[in-house]
């Protein structure tokens, strides 16, 4: 088996993934900042594991000296990814994540050139964020070539948070969203917009947030004007039409301390059994200039399962030689159908 350096492999995903890691012909070496928490889990299974902090520079060279690429999954990668990519860049490793940070997919595309240089490619965003959206993305593209808008919804069916999403979430409250306008992101209020969707299993109500596809869709298709939804309950979008009058209270040290906490007293994720009963859904809307439409309509695998597989099918492929030097996005490189190869995930139809 050949292998990978599992960065964050103590958190909530990063579990999943290093369960799974082996039916991919993969051997990840366990990785994180605290030994109590690392090496309990190698030595359950059997894999080799390593400590390294990511401010320190020595610990990750040598950290990297092992493997040909790393697969993080440390987050919030708002303040974990750029040290990472820096370390790979060094050393000449390859580079993926499972963020959904809006932010963390534009600084790494400031290192393009510098990961061409080295040829190796610099992939944020290969699990549920974005690996779904993204090809959905370049579904409705490839049906629709002069598409100039695009809107993009995801949706779970009984599944729920993990401790590293939920932080990443608090850790934003009070804060802005975000849409693609004529090729710009530009700051909108979160849930600005709503509407219904029909995700051909279900209608759900949805509402706008700042998803990574406002980065990762425009870098794969080039359609200038994109916007992301995820399901939400009715009440909650009206409430959010107040948000201006409370959000200075959102954003300071004690509501976020105080969200963090319950946070913490809270399951790490979803159950084993809660995965295995859950699905996800994913619509996507693309219209031209003329006002044409094309819809498309996706059901996966839960999102933590979809992600700890699709990260693993994306490893497989680099450690293959299968991989484009440089930044780049999941259905950019690998194209429409990436998704497919994760079982249990199906395009419906029809995509009118």
């Amino acid at each position: 088996m050949e292998k990978i350096i599992l960065y964050g492999a103590n958190g909530y995903t990063g579990k999943l993934i290093a369960r799974m890691a082996r039916e991919h012909n993969i051997e990840p070496i366990l990785a994180g900042r605290r030994e109590e928490a690392i090496r309990p889990l190698a030595e359950e299974l059997g894999m080799e594991w390593a400590v390294a902090d990511l401010e320190d520079e020595n610990a990750l060279d040598d950290l990297l000296a092992r493997a040909p690429m790393v697969l993080h999954a440390a987050g919030p990668f708002k303040h974990t990814a750029r040290p990472m990519i820096k370390a790979c860049i060094r050393n000449g490793k390859h580079y993926t994540d499972i963020t959904g940070e809006i932010g963390v997919y534009e600084m790494a595309k400031v290192y393009d050139e510098q990961a061409r240089a080295k040829n190796i490619m610099v992939m944020p965003g290969v699990g549920f964020d974005v690996v779904p959206t993204d090809c959905m993305a370049l579904h409705l593209r490839n049906r629709m070539p002069d598409a100039v808008s695009l809107k993009l919804a995801f949706a779970g069916l009984g599944s729920g948070l993990s401790h590293g999403t939920a932080t990443t979430m608090a850790e934003g409250m009070g804060q802005k969203s975000a849409a693609r306008v004529n090729g710009k992101i530009t700051p909108v209020p979160l849930g600005h917009r709503g509407m219904t969707v029909d995700f051909g299993v279900k209608k759900l109500f949805v509402m706008s947030i700042p998803w990574g596809d406002v980065s990762t869709a425009y870098t794969t298709t080039g359609i200038p004007n994109i916007e992301t939804y995820t399901a939400q309950s009715p009440k909650t979008f009206r409430m959010l039409k107040y948000q201006w009058a409370f959000n200075w209270l959102l954003r300071t040290s004690f509501m976020k301390n105080r969200q963090l906490k319950k946070i913490k007293s809270r399951p790490a994720g979803p159950t084993d059994e809660q995965r295995a009963k859950s699905i996800s859904l994913v619509w996507g809307e693309a219209t031209n200039a003329k006002g044409e439409k094309t819809e498309g309509r996706l059901k996966c695998v839960e999102g933590y399962t979809l992600t700890a597989i699709s990260s693993l099918v994306i490893a497989r492929k680099i450690l293959d030689g299968n991989f484009k030097p440089g930044y780049q996005t999941p259905a950019g490189c690998y194209g429409e159908k990436l998704i497919l190869e994760i079982p249990g995930s199906e395009f419906l139809e029809p995509n009118t």
